[in-house]
């Protein structure tokens, strides 16, 4: 094992964290609200009582941004995971095995998926991760195997799930450096630029709302200013194409 080196980490992040921001800004220009107004359950915000436009916009903006959010950056935790464990322990991915990382500590062959935090999948996601440790386990063979599903934040109090183990938060991050404090070491390298970044995506945040609401108005808000939730529904769930403004 070679000691985790965390100047080469918060190098490794001031450098991909901006892809981070820009995917976050390059989601948020490319966003059409006739889309997302396809995508969202309008029924929920009726029973939430949005009454305004700006609520009604603000809320399916925001629930958008926040699930696409949380996969871009789950992507980034992946890849810093994968970034320190080749340093540490040689980790990689190997060719034919549909696994994250592939690595030997003390002896034993990990096989790891990474996830972003312990709650990522239903029965049927966690299934397909359990048959891709099967295959990876005929493919490697030949000595003992331990498959790992890492979760970059979170706890299980329960890490042994009898096929594979599942460490979370500080677990995963000792797991992959070998540093019982490194799940804490690495928050500092995280905030870099990130004003600068936030002031660049909060511009753009603002303007999407404004240009969004103005087109909700114009589409499905009657003459007296009230949204016209039948119309909104008709375009979300009718057998018809409704025309948007």
């Amino acid at each position: 094992m070679a000691a985790v080196d965390l100047k080469a980490v918060t190098q490794f992040v001031d450098k991909n964290i901006d892809s981070f921001h820009q995917a976050k800004l390059e989601n948020i220009r490319e966003l059409q609200l006739e889309k997302l107004l396809k995508r969202k359950n309008p029924y929920l915000f009726k029973a939430k009582n949005v009454g305004t436009s700006e609520e009604f916009i603000k809320n399916i903006v925001d629930a958008y941004l926040s699930s696409q959010e949380e996969t871009m950056f789950g992507n980034f935790l992946e890849s810093l995971a994968q970034f320190v464990c080749e340093r540490t322990y040689g980790g990689h991915k190997t060719p034919g095995i549909e696994l994250d990382l592939d690595f030997t500590r003390d002896g034993t062959r990990y096989l790891v998926s990474i996830k972003s935090g312990p709650n990522w999948g239903n029965s049927r996601q966690i299934a397909k991760m359990k048959d891709d440790f099967k295959k990876a386990r005929r493919i490697v063979g030949g000595q003992q195997i331990v498959c790992v599903n890492g979760c970059c934040y979170g706890r299980d109090l329960k890490e042994n799930k009898g096929d594979y183990l599942k460490k979370c938060g500080q677990s995963f991050w000792e797991f992959v450096s070998g540093e019982p404090e490194f799940y804490k070491q690495i928050i500092e390298p995280l905030g870099y630029k990130a004003k600068e970044k936030n002031d660049e995506f909060m511009s753009e945040y603002s303007m999407l709302l404004n240009r969004f609401s103005k087109q909700f108005m114009a589409s499905f808000c009657k003459e007296n200013g009230q949204i016209d939730w039948e119309k909104l529904v008709e375009y979300n769930s009718g057998p018809k194409k409704i025309r948007f403004s």
